[in-house]
């Protein structure tokens, strides 16, 4: 892993002043919110304490009116409605979601999920045949279709409706769908851009809530499901998606779903679960299910009324999550020693691999473990169904989307963002690919996004921090993109003598500064660095997290960085 560059994160000073005189927090706390841009009493009072009558009204969405009425044509005709959804988190939650609810006004519902090795991302025409074998008039696609203009077209050729919901940016001329609901339609003037597929699954379920004078109750039930797409989706922890993820939140601790409930009980986490325990704990479950199997299993699991038969169709979750980490450690150490053994190196911006026996479920996995390790734009490629197939991942700074852009003539088809995208090519124009990414990663990577970087938000002293000082950290989750848990850092810092070095080049931290609290930590992967500064004062960049320790709570931290750099 290339050595961290540190960098303080700036903050309107004045701002934060104001904030402080207004708020009468700490004054760290005023620049967090600052760096957030919450500049007011009723902005901090929104952040603090976010409220679900504070969501928008879901037909401010444009379509939102033509897919409502569809939707209560189907129902009032008794039609065939299909919930289509993608293979991932997002497209299982919000399959799940749109079947619970509909399920208590329709009965005549199925769902279906592609087949990631047969069918790939997207709305399939597979499916589009299922729909028509079935009698389905009506498919509601989530976190897909917004592109699917082909599949769609049939579909309607059929005589087959489709409704989108979508998150993703779309391109050109919309599909032929009754209605096609996507904030990020140019036309579309909802005021929050970022939701999840499974968060505007959501919306079109509250809009219909509000047709029908559907209790609040059977609406807010589902917000486990949109939490946990927020959080497994990456999406910004902003606006509308941070009010539906803290509440969310809460139902899971509180109340889950019986699918929800087992996969806790199976993976063996802890409550109250963090949105790092969905994203590292309940997500890798649920994808599990797509990777290495039929996504469906994880809908079934999500949709479960009985707890001994949720149980153990999460037992059979953490199984095939067991697989897939097996085949991933395969797939990543065979990926590592093809860079390894590129004598060219050293002198590439990019990563590009390619090895036909690799599994499709997988390499999206290797490229993100490709970035972790060598800080590159990273695309790793297999075979499938006579092509050569691949996921990619980038690094800040970068913007792969464009990129790979500029490669489309080499491409059968490619889609995704700034971060992260798939693609698919002739398997004979991957030599032109590899040469062609490297040249325009030359040409456009700027050399900061070289060097991984470290934002600090602030710096404290361990002193400040008090039970008082956590209980208002607390309040700034659920943390993610856009509201990200700020990394803090400490300057002189000593080891107390009680440090030790774990296995695997991790090491257990017991510090202070001067004469001050001591501080507990654990630094994953950062023994060497602390051996490097042993003896001598250094700099520690964290976050905070609370600790059992002895079977008392503790605050410790969760070392991200030791440095001897002083600012």
């Amino acid at each position: 892993m290339p050595s961290y560059r540190w960098r303080q994160l700036p903050a309107d000073e004045t701002l934060a002043s104001e904030l402080h005189e207004t708020l009468r927090i700490q004054p760290v706390f005023c620049r967090l919110l600052a760096q957030r841009d919450i500049t007011n009493y009723d902005a901090a009072r929104s952040f603090f304490r976010p409220r679900l009558d504070e969501l928008h009204h879901p037909f401010l969405m444009t379509d939102m009116e033509r897919a409502v009425e569809r939707l209560d044509r189907a129902i009032r005709e008794n039609e065939r409605i299909l919930l289509y959804g993608d293979y991932d988190v997002d497209g299982t939650t919000s399959v799940a979601l749109m079947y619970s609810f509909l399920s208590n006004l329709h009965k005549n519902l199925d769902y279906y999920l592609p087949d990631r090795d047969k069918e790939g991302y997207g709305v399939s025409f597979a499916s589009v045949e299922y729909a028509r074998t079935t009698g389905a008039t009506l498919v509601v696609a989530m976190d897909c279709g917004i592109k699917a203009h082909q599949a769609i077209a049939l579909a309607k050729s059929y005589g087959i409706d489709f409704i989108v919901c979508d998150h993703h940016l779309p391109e050109g001329e919309l599909p032929t769908a009754v209605a096609n609901l996507d904030p990020k339609r140019p036309d579309c003037p909802y005021p929050y851009k970022e939701l999840s597929g499974c968060g505007i699954a959501f919306k079109l379920a509250q809009a219909l809530a509000l047709r029908h004078n559907t209790p609040a109750e059977e609406i807010s039930h589902l917000l486990d499901l949109v939490a946990v797409s927020i959080a497994c989706d990456i999406v910004p922890m902003t606006g509308e998606n941070r009010i539906l993820a803290y509440y969310g939140l809460q139902k899971l601790n509180r109340d889950p779903r019986l699918g929800f409930w087992a996969l806790i009980q199976r993976s063996g986490r802890q409550y109250p679960l963090t949105i790092t325990d969905v994203v590292f704990g309940l997500g890798p479950l649920i994808n599990a299910a797509g990777r290495l199997g039929d996504a469906r299993d994880a809908v079934r699991l999500l949709l479960a009324e009985e707890r001994n038969s949720a149980l153990e169709a999460a037992g059979t979750l953490v199984q095939r999550n067991r697989q897939r980490r097996e085949v991933d450690h395969a797939t990543t150490a065979a990926a590592k020693r093809l860079v390894e053994s590129d004598p060219q190196l050293p002198a590439r911006k990019s990563i590009v691999l390619y090895d036909p026996s690799w599994h499709k479920g997988i390499i999206g996995i290797a490229a993100s473990r490709m970035v972790e390790t060598f800080h590159r734009p990273a695309v790793v490629l297999t075979h499938s169904e006579g092509r050569a197939v691949g996921s990619a991942r980038s690094v800040p700074g970068f913007d792969l989307y464009e990129a790979l852009g500029r490669c489309e003539h080499l491409f059968l088809s490619f889609g995704g963002h700034a971060h992260a995208a798939g693609i698919q090519l002739l398997e004979e124009n991957v030599p032109a690919f590899i040469q062609l990414f490297e040249e325009i990663a030359r040409e456009t990577m700027p050399p900061e996004a070289e060097t991984p970087e470290l934002a600090i938000a602030a710096t404290i002293d361990f002193a400040d921090i008090t039970p008082k000082f956590w209980r208002t950290l607390q309040q700034f989750a659920p943390f993610g993109p856009g509201n990200m848990n700020p990394v803090f850092q400490a300057t002189g810092v000593t080891d107390t003598g009680q440090s030790r070095m774990l296995a695997n080049n991790h090491v257990r931290l017991s510090v202070r500064q001067g004469n001050g609290p001591v501080f507990t930590g654990v630094g994953f992967g950062l023994g060497e660095a602390f051996a490097a500064v042993e003896g001598q004062p250094f700099n520690l960049a964290f976050n905070l997290y609370e600790d059992a320790w002895h079977g008392e709570k503790i605050v410790a931290m969760m070392v991200k960085d030791i440095s001897l750099l002083t600012f």
